[in-house]
């Protein structure tokens, strides 16, 4: 005790004082971090519940959103899977966005190297709604069309439509009094598997006939003549105003019955425009409408903010609701099991694509929605004009032909489809004659007319065209799946200017695993010489100069050709495809020349999206020679529109089409006599304005011929070749060489003699061989030599060393003398 008083004297007591605060201050740090801990805890604790309750209430948002459209756009939010044929789905880790962003063959290499989550858990979160009562019934009422139905539930009689073109008269098929309805067994088949056995043919009535455009006399005898040359007959199944065949599913989903309530609400963007309605909507101002930033975009109806208007149809209904575990469902890529292989590799062949895969695919299965965000917010025109859909195939595998009709049965505002006509050019498979007919009974709105000899995709289309009773017509490929949102954004461009002939952006159907692949944005279809057809970016400098958006119409020069809608009207005032153009190829150059040049634009519109099948060729036979047909009618195009650019063309390779003996092109003078009518403009003009960046010199080289060894230049005088100092200023010493191969001043061609090795002036004549000159043609040793084309063994044009004379040698590499350059090149 007394040390411790000891320490506690003086300066220890000091110490002690200050031990004892130091303790009593670290209990009070002690204590208010605790509290601080608690206070953050109870903080994380609240933001927690409150963004559970926030991706709750996005969940709810979501199945609501989902209820209304049937099926939304899984590019950013659903994991993409690969799904085994018959097994069900597997796991993959790849995102649809990365997978869909790619694009092209890059998909199937992404497949095999990502493995992870499963698509299923938000597959099943997908609604299975019967689309086919609600949201259809309620659109046709709005539409306010009538609902015609068969009292005994047999195929109801028809009025088969002849189209025996020879001789035939024309005339409206009658209005029929029952729609067909289909057997049980064709509405219960969702894969509408590949007939294996003949069924009863569908029943028919009295021969009709097709009626011609009325508007156009002068198109109505083109039109009867053309298809005077087409045997062709005509099933009918359609009735004016009848409706699609509901059907009901087994087992209704009751969630989703619930919430059709939401889609009640879109059957007043379908309904006719009133009288009153007429002039505000003709004030709406001619582009694209769109609403505004923070506008409500909830359902269309409230999307609505002026008369005559409305959001975008986003439909996607469907016969019966959706398996979600289905192979390829939602555009998901599927695979076969190594056992398999034999059979696709067997079948490959029918369609050259995967077959035997596409036949386990749904026919009515769903896509992506991969359109740009803002086109579900688009407005568009409410009177917009009705449209008939025309298919024309030749032998096409049954799978993908229904899965074709069926995308734009589910997908198109029924209101505005006025017809689906399936033009048959002569098929020889046994299930696309009475199974076909009798499938396609259940649709009162498919029609199909057949050919009674190989016609080719030109003249078949005709045939449809000439059959269509809608405002616009819409011509696609067999083998295609049209998106959410197709049809509306492409009427609305006609809608806007009847000249307009706009197509939807054509996204990559898997050849292989038929999985459904976006393609990049900003692309444009162009031509390269010799009149081949390819796809390219818009140049970046022309996206920012323009400010163009994702959304935005893009001018296109050349239109793919297989999809793409037209006013039916303008398409004959242009006189339709020309019809001297056989079976395949080149019709979509001379139509896209023919729109641009005579006052029409022809746009690529990105809210519109149908996905294609591309196949690596042609799985069925031409009636001629392929190459010569193609070839045959490129020269028709070549020597209607492209004036003096035609040099380029042929230059590129098909100088033998100028011999007159070895192929005919058939007589120009109607189409000619066309583009005077219409007062079409240049082709140089089409190049300055419409497809600016395309390069198109109409001489290969030109300017001075100088010679290296000589170190002179050729030089043209009073009819005859001879050396001088070289100068510009001079005439008499500009040449061109010219994409004919030619050595040409003015209207003369240096030619050499056909005996010796003198030299001749010649009236220029592309068809003669003897004037053609090989210069530049390659990096070869003789890249600057002159060699002439007549001579079957290598001559070349040579300078005497007095430069006194000119004649012909056995070529020398190294012969200073042999070697000429121009002053200016333009083209190797």
């Amino acid at each position: 005790m007394m040390k411790v008083r000891r320490y506690l004297r003086g300066s220890g007591r000091v110490l002690a004082f200050v031990f004892i605060a130091s303790v009593i201050w670290l209990l009070f740090d002690m204590a208010a971090l605790r509290i601080s801990i608690n206070d953050v805890n109870s903080q994380l604790l609240k933001e927690r519940v409150i963004k559970e309750r926030e991706i709750f209430k996005q969940q709810q948002s979501r199945v609501t959103q989902l209820m209304k459209r049937g099926f939304k756009n899984p590019v950013q939010r659903v994991d993409l899977a690969v799904t085994h044929a018959g097994k069900g789905p597997l796991s993959s880790g790849v995102r649809l966005a990365q997978v869909y962003r790619q694009g092209g063959r890059k998909q199937d290499q992404m497949l095999r190297d990502n493995q992870g989550n499963s698509f299923q858990q938000q597959a099943d979160n997908l609604p299975k709604a019967d689309h086919s009562k609600s949201v259809v019934s309620e659109h046709l009422e709005g539409a306010a069309l009538q609902n015609v139905t068969s009292k005994h539930g047999d195929l109801a009689k028809k009025k088969a439509v002849n189209l025996d073109l020879n001789g035939a008269k024309s005339e409206v098929p009658e209005v029929l009094s029952h729609t067909t309805q289909a057997s049980p067994g064709i509405q219960k088949n969702k894969l509408a598997p590949l007939p294996t056995s003949r069924k009863e043919p569908v029943k028919t009535g009295d021969d009709g006939q097709i009626p011609l455009d009325k508007t156009d006399p002068k198109t109505k005898e083109k039109v009867k003549d053309e298809l005077t040359k087409t045997g062709a007959k005509v099933t009918q199944h359609q009735t004016e105003d009848a409706h699609p065949v509901k059907t009901t599913p087994t087992h209704p989903n009751k969630d989703v019955k619930e919430k059709e309530i939401n889609i009640h609400k879109e059957k007043k963007q379908v309904g006719t425009i009133e009288k009153s309605d007429l002039h505000a909507t003709k004030e709406v101002p001619k582009s694209v409408i769109k609403l505004g930033a923070g506008e409500d975009s909830k359902d269309n109806a409230t999307a609505v903010r002026k008369p005559g208007v409305h959001k975008v149809l986003s439909l996607d209904m469907t016969l019966a609701p959706r398996d979600a575990n289905a192979v390829g469902q939602f555009g998901q890529a599927a695979l076969v099991a190594s056992h398999e292989d034999a059979e696709v590799r067997k079948r490959w062949d029918e369609g050259h694509f995967n077959v035997y895969l596409s036949d386990q695919i749904p026919v009515d299965r769903a896509i992506p929605d991969t359109r740009p965000e803002t086109c579900a917010q688009n407005l568009v025109h409410d009177d917009l004009p009705s449209t008939s859909v025309i298919f024309c195939f030749v032998d096409e595998v049954w799978s993908t032909l229904l899965r074709s009709v069926h995308s734009v049965l589910n997908r198109s505002p029924p209101h505005l489809l006025k017809e689906i006509i399936l033009v048959d050019d002569f098929s020889t498979k046994d299930y696309l004659k009475e199974p076909l007919d009798e499938y396609m009974s259940q649709f009162p709105k498919v029609r199909i007319i057949r050919l009674k000899e190989r016609q080719g995709l030109i003249r078949a289309r005709l045939a449809g065209a000439a059959a269509a009773k809608g405002e616009v017509l819409t011509f696609l490929d067999s083998h295609v799946e049209c998106n959410v949102g197709w049809l509306e954004p492409l009427l609305e461009r006609v809608y806007l200017d009847r000249k307009k002939v706009p197509c939807p952006v054509i996204e990559v159907i898997s050849d292989k695993d038929l999985s459904y692949m976006l393609v990049d944005n900003f692309q444009r279809g162009i031509f390269k010489w010799p009149l081949v057809f390819g796809w390219s970016a818009l140049p970046e400098e022309y996206i920012k100069k323009n400010n163009m958006t994702i959304s935005d119409p893009i001018r296109c020069p050349v239109m793919a050709g297989g999809l793409f809608s037209i006013d039916k009207k303008y398409f004959y005032e242009l006189g339709a495809y020309d019809p001297g153009l056989d079976v395949w190829g080149g019709e979509n150059m001379e139509i896209s020349f023919k729109i641009w040049m005579c006052g029409g634009e022809i746009e690529i519109i990105p809210c519109s999206r149908v996905g294609h099948i591309f196949r690596g060729q042609n799985p069925y036979k031409f009636p001629k020679d392929r190459q010569k047909t193609v070839e045959r009618n490129l020269a028709r195009v070549a020597e209607v529109w492209l004036d003096e650019y035609k040099d380029l063309f042929y230059g590129h390779g098909y100088h033998h089409l100028l011999d007159k003996s070895a192929i005919d092109i058939g007589n120009l003078t109607e189409q000619i006599e066309l583009r005077k009518k219409l007062k079409c403009k240049s082709f140089k003009w089409y190049l300055e304005k419409v497809y600016p960046d395309m390069v198109a010199p109409l001489v290969k080289a030109e300017g001075l011929v100088f010679n290296r060894g000589l170190r002179k230049c050729l030089a043209l005088q009073k009819g005859s070749l001879s050396f001088e100092t070289c100068d510009l200023s001079k005439q008499s010493q500009l040449f061109n060489y010219t994409w004919m191969k030619h050595i040409r001043q003015q209207d003369l061609c240096v030619a050499p003699q056909d005996k010796g090795s003198g030299f001749a002036l010649q009236l220029c004549d592309n068809t003669k061989p003897e004037l053609r000159w090989f210069h530049k043609s390659s990096n070869s040793a003789l890249a600057e030599h002159l060699i002439t084309e007549f001579v079957s063994h290598h001559m070349c044009l040579e300078a005497g060393p007095q430069g006194d004379s000119l004649h012909l040698s056995p070529c020398v590499p190294n012969n200073a003398f042999q070697k000429w350059q121009f002053t200016h090149y333009h083209a190797q």
